[in-house]
């Protein structure tokens, strides 16, 4: 990354791009029949007013149902149907689930049976209240053709137990309506998506048959680590294996070792390896638990901890999946009671700052690492510290003496580190005495002087301009706190490696600072005392909920605005430290968010193209899908931070091959900044800095709203979807390096060209393209353009949002491929999803957010917004195409057109891969 960019290939991809995209919405024009089963046109139901038909009215549609209770035969229903116009209609139906086998039919067709199994919404609708037989749900049933005119809509109960079965309504629409209840259609203000034009997301259990076409396993090795430790390239930017072969990490940060046993970790292992997942990361919590351990000392390690940690790096390393370890997250920390002999420290206070200076947290946290890394793992007999499959040591997760919660260190502690900022300058200048002359006199009321004891100013301070000696005064605190960082994370590597054993690359630490353009700098270099830089950041538009952090709930507020749309909020958005490997080790697309489906593409590609070398998702608890309503606190439908998604997990397997296979080409470096420590401890602005995140558990409003850098030598932020920002702390004056940006960045149409010209960016329609040689395709609102042409692939579509991606799976030109996966994601949400438009205040209340109120989270199972696109390759040695289920197993075959030597296919509406092949 060291040298700066010399050349570009001119910026064609795309040309065509226009408009501006819009959310997709639910489209509530159409035809809906809603028809009381109790009315049937014909029917041989035998009812049984004794028992089974005493139920409650007013729980049933009509206040009443059809049902069937007999010993010598099953009964029909016969419905007749006059059908508005031709159209496919989404099929409903409100019947009893309970032991029930129930049959229906469209005209003379065949019988199909009604699978209660994913019906939801069950209601008891048994006059004692007893339960016995007396229920009723809702399930959806196969869209169905229907043409206009007349039609009999025909059922069957034939139940095993009596013949029983009852109907109490059915739906045919061919709008968005998803049932509730006894609601009926008609609601007003409201968009409802689950219905007509959606398909359910209802995949099997992955069994890892012999016969999938997308199983991407074999990109790992036989076992993580069997080659010996992961390293750094001789550059030191990027990551090697053990046998010196370059390697990226898609990784996944994971829970499943908290609930399940090894076997569970394993199979969940083996479900991430297929879809091209090579590293996981542990982010637990090693301090002691009082409520758990009521005698523990603070140098007790979590046994739970330990051994969830033991398992999930046992568990992952014979699917070849390496583990990075993050052992310690302060804000987690919730109860730090007196005997812990951290001295004045609130004992519901989490110590969030105090490792880096704090003697006694420090031994304590010592003594938690060596519990870990040098007992035998349990489960392999093999010591952490000497296991190659663990690959990476994370000293603690989102903790930093330059972010807002340092200002809560106070009394005690702070004390204790005012007397280390005292010596501190006594090395600096000679005596305390000197220090404030330097400063002009600039006295606080904190100092204590005669008792060595220096007063810390809030963070705050540093986000403000200051001159004279505050200003002065400031920068040796800054200078103090970097210093502190480095040093801990300094001696933290000395100990594992010459106390422990260690052999793992180790990284500092991930997280932001108060101020991104004066402090950002100083965080980032204090991460340089080890191997790796690591960054959390999240594409997350606002959010507003009581249960924000972790949960959605019925009454939130939110924008729905596609990181498209918003290029400078791109995760992938990084200044990179010339020669060090660089991480997100925490990140994704935030729901409420309904645009998921850019977020593997987006994070892909710009991964791929800027250089960085580990993408790590977060988060999963499940094993494999999230598909299940649980308890209403664990409910799929609700959960904020769950990847286990068809618009996320669905969408690794062509992201992973791009990133890790190289198939987007890194670029080199744009901007190549040199800076001196005196300037960050100065807090001089750097020319180019990341645009602050916005975090839901620590953001308040717009406290994250970026800030315009100015002056002759300021850099476009756009430049970082350009290629590779690098920042190297290694002179002082600075001096800079930043390529021709005018021939890749066009403000004035929105657009944003790669260095490589492989990649574009339309910011104002909402359209990134990729067309390199192995993979090409395009994300964003397709129907504002309908059809992309590439190199070697056209894509047309009419989805008003949608991914497409065409990808080499045997690692040939797509031009030659005889194995090209066709991926595709849309919107998905949980079935039900119901909303409507609003305008709200952010909670600081700085500005007005167009977006919407959750009205219903809706339930499982995931709707997904069907495919309307067709793909050309020109290709001439392919000649099928197979569409894959959601394990990538083959599902059945389609009609392809071959002509002028490219293939063609119309994508099927329910399924995420096709894969196409040659003889």
């Amino acid at each position: 990354m060291a040298t700066l960019a010399k050349r570009y290939v001119p910026v064609l991809l795309l040309s065509t791009l226009i408009g501006h995209g819009q959310p997709l919405s639910a489209d509530d024009r159409g035809q809906t029949l809603w028809v009381e089963a109790e009315r049937p046109s014909r029917s041989t139901m035998i009812r049984h007013p004794q028992w089974y038909d005493r139920v409650k009215a007013d729980r049933l549609s009509g206040g009443d149902w059809l049902s069937h209770f007999s010993d010598d035969r099953p009964g029909t229903a016969e419905y007749d149907l006059d059908v508005p116009e031709d159209g496919r209609y989404a099929f409903w139906l409100r019947a009893n689930p309970v032991q029930t086998s129930l049959d229906y039919r469209i005209d003379e067709g065949d019988w199909h049976a009604v699978d209660f199994a994913q019906a939801d919404q069950q209601v008891n609708v048994a006059a004692d209240e007893k339960p016995d037989l007396r229920f009723v749900a809702w399930v959806r049933l196969d869209d169905l053709e229907l043409e206009a005119g007349r039609h009999v809509l025909a059922f069957r109960a034939a139940s095993d137990l009596h013949h029983h079965g009852a109907i109490d309504a059915f739906v045919l629409t061919t709008t968005a309506f998803v049932p509730r209840g006894l609601d009926r259609p008609g609601a007003s203000g409201v968009n409802v998506f689950g219905g007509a034009g959606t398909w359910p997301f209802r995949p099997e259990r992955d069994t890892f048959r012999a016969d999938a076409l997308l199983d991407l396993r074999s990109l790992n090795e036989e076992v993580a680590g069997q080659n010996g430790f992961v390293g750094r390239t001789e550059d030191g930017d990027g990551f090697v294996l053990g046998d010196g072969s370059p390697a990226r990490f898609w990784a996944v940060t994971t829970y499943v070792q908290r609930q399940g046993d090894l076997d569970t970790v394993k199979q969940h292992a083996r479900f991430l390896a297929k879809r091209g997942v090579n590293m996981v990361r542990y982010h637990g919590h090693l301090e002691p638990k009082p409520e758990d351990q009521p005698e523990a000392t603070l140098s007790d390690a979590d046994p739970e901890g330990l051994d969830q940690a033991w398992k999930l790096v046992a568990g992952m390393k014979d699917a070849g999946i390496y583990t990075t370890l993050s052992p310690y997250w302060a804000a987690n920390f919730k109860e730090v009671p007196a005997r812990f002999g951290i001295e004045g420290w609130p004992e519901d206070q989490s110590p969030q700052g105090l490792l880096f200076f704090n003697p006694t947290l420090q031994d304590a946290y010592k003594a938690w690492l060596r519990k870990l890394l040098t007992t035998p793992n349990p489960y392999t007999g093999i010591p952490l510290a000497e296991d190659p499959a663990l690959a990476i040591i994370q000293l603690q997760n989102e903790d930093s003496m330059l972010f807002w919660t340092m200002q809560n260190v106070k009394g005690r502690q702070l004390e204790v580190l005012g007397k280390q900022f005292g010596s501190w300058l006594v090395e600096k200048y000679g005596s305390l005495d000197a220090a404030l002359r330097a400063w002009e006199n600039d006295r606080m009321p904190e100092d204590d002087f005669a008792r060595g004891v220096v007063g810390i100013h809030i963070v705050w301070e540093w986000t403000q301009s200051r001159g004279g000696g505050r200003k002065a005064r400031l920068d040796d605190q800054l200078q103090f706190f970097g210093e502190t960082m480095y040093g801990f994370n300094r001696e933290m590597e000395r100990y594992l490696r010459e106390d422990l054993g260690c052999r793992q690359l180790i990284n500092a630490g991930n997280w932001k600072t108060a101020d991104p353009i004066r402090l950002e700098d100083v965080e980032r270099w204090s991460y340089t005392a080890n191997d790796v830089i690591a960054v959390n950041r999240y594409y997350s538009p606002v959010h507003l909920g009581p249960d924000r952090g972790w949960r959605i709930n019925a009454g939130d507020r939110y924008a729905n605005t596609s990181a498209l749309l918003d290029p400078r909020s791109l995760p992938t958005n990084i200044r990179q430290v010339a020669g060090f490997p660089t991480m997100l080790t925490e990140t994704r697309w935030v729901p409420p968010l309904s645009y998921q489906a850019e977020a593997p593409f987006l994070a892909s590609v710009y991964s791929a193209l800027t250089g960085i070398d580990g993408f790590v998702w977060f988060s999963t608890a499940e094993p494999e899908w999230s598909i299940e309503d649980r308890a209403e606190w664990n409910a799929a439908s609700r959960k904020k931070w769950e990847i286990a998604t068809p618009m996320v997990l669905g969408q690794f397997p062509a992201a992973a091959l791009i990133y890790r296979l190289g198939y987007v080409s890194e670029g080199e470096p744009v901007v190549v900044e040199h800076r001196g420590l005196g300037e960050l401890w100065r807090r001089e602005p750097p020319i180019i800095a990341e645009d602050p995140s916005y975090d839901p558990n620590r953001d308040l409003g717009d406290s994250a709203r970026r800030v315009e850098q100015s002056g002759s030598g300021a850099v476009d932020p756009l430049a970082f979807l350009a290629g590779p920002v690098v920042v190297s702390y290694d002179a002082d004056p600075s001096r800079s390096d930043v390529a021709d940006l005018d021939a890749l960045i066009v403000r004035d149409r929105q657009r944003v060209g790669s260095v490589t010209g492989e990649v574009v960016l339309n910011y104002g329609q909402g359209l990134c393209g990729l067309n390199a040689p192995k993979a090409q395709g395009v994300v964003g609102f397709l129907d504002r353009v309908g059809t992309f042409a590439l190199r070697d692939v056209t894509i047309s579509s009419k989805n008003p949002y949608g991914a497409v991606l065409a990808v080499s799976l045997d690692d040939a030109p797509l031009a030659s491929s005889r194995a090209v996966l066709v991926q595709v994601g849309t919107e998905a949400l949980p079935t039900g999803w119901t909303t409507r438009a609003t305008t709200f205040p952010t909670d600081g209340g700085e500005r007005q957010v167009e977006g919407f109120e959750i009205v219903d989270t809706g339930r499982m199972p995931w709707a997904i917004a069907r495919t309307d696109a067709s793909i050309r390759v020109q290709n001439p040695g392919l000649t099928s195409a197979v569409v894959l289920d959601a394990n990538g197993v083959p599902a059945r075959s389609i009609d392809v057109t071959r002509r002028d030597g490219a293939v063609q296919v119309d994508l099927p509406a329910d399924a995420l891969y096709v894969v196409l092949r040659g003889d």
